[in-house]
């Protein structure tokens, strides 16, 4: 007879500051994560480094290979994840979060900086654990895409991003009530914010043209190209920054303890945390003649 044991961790207790990982990330997991990451940093940020002599540095496809080398990596993510321990139980819960996400995207379209998908990818990773929240970003956007038309080369940078809003709700320190609510959110403005700014990263040297001051300088000194680039999100794209800040704010507020209170419910009877025992079956005490 197979049995679930009482979870030996305090995240199956469901206690509202408590976490439980759905996702159990190896080392090699986690290294996979970090390599990524390194690899997404230099693929958003790669303006501030290229040389002037470069080809890269004057080439209009620089966003194309990065968008053809992100989808590899994170493949590779998922196969370390998927390695590391992402069961049924785990696979449906992603599935079923992922397609609220989806179904949520639409609904702000981006309109004004009204994006109401991340609260969800922020109270997933907090209530899952870091691994969960790092594949619900990038799965839930990458099911929007398909839903909205919105496949592209920006794509990937999109699933990225969205995958480290999920992997930071995961890391966020365990507080309890209202503080735990007050975190959340002070965390969705932020992470709503450089947000945006990465991706205005991305196509910021092919969107400002030339010679002015918000373009991209191939070659320039890291702080003017920063300075400048910091004039182009502010002309071009702090109000819908805000909005996805201040929508994250506002979700978060009003539907947070509802929303962890469900999640916790449905990682409890889950139990993903809980070691499997085979116990001997019960016996009735009689003897068969």
């Amino acid at each position: 007879m197979t049995t679930l044991a009482p979870p030996s961790t305090p995240g199956g207790s469901g206690a509202p500051g408590d976490r439980t990982r759905a996702i159990r990330l190896r080392p090699r997991s986690v290294a996979a994560i970090v390599i990524v990451s390194l690899a997404g940093v230099v693929a958003f940020g790669w303006p501030l480094l290229v040389d002037p002599g470069t080809a890269f540095a004057h080439s209009t496809d620089a966003p194309l290979v990065f968008s053809l080398l992100m989808p590899l990596l994170l493949a590779v993510v998922m196969a370390e994840v998927s390695e590391g321990g992402l069961d049924v139980k785990a696979i449906a819960m992603l599935g079923v979060l992922s397609a609220v996400g989806a179904a949520l995207r639409p609904l702000g379209a981006g309109t004004a900086g009204l994006e109401t998908v991340f609260f969800l990818l922020v109270l997933g990773g907090r209530v899952f654990g870091a691994g969960f929240g790092f594949v619900l970003g990038a799965t839930t956007l990458f099911a929007s895409a398909l839903i909205t038309g919105g496949v592209g080369p920006w794509l990937p940078f999109q699933m990225l991003g969205a995958a480290w809003v999920g992997l930071g709700g995961g890391l966020l320190p365990q507080v309890r009530g209202r503080a735990e609510i007050a975190l959340l959110a002070a965390y969705g403005a932020v992470s709503g914010l450089l947000y945006g700014f990465a991706l205005n990263l991305m196509f910021w040297p092919f969107a400002a043209g030339l010679d002015t001051e918000l373009s991209f300088v191939a070659g320039a000194p890291v702080l003017e190209n920063l300075h400048r680039f910091g004039i182009f999100s502010l002309a071009t794209s702090l109000g819908w920054d805000l909005g996805r800040a201040l929508t994250n704010v506002v979700l978060i507020s009003l539907t947070g303890s509802v929303v962890l209170r469900t999640l916790r419910r449905a990682a409890r009877k889950a139990a993903f945390e809980a070691p499997v025992e085979f116990t001997a079956p019960p016996t009735s005490g009689r003897t068969t003649p």
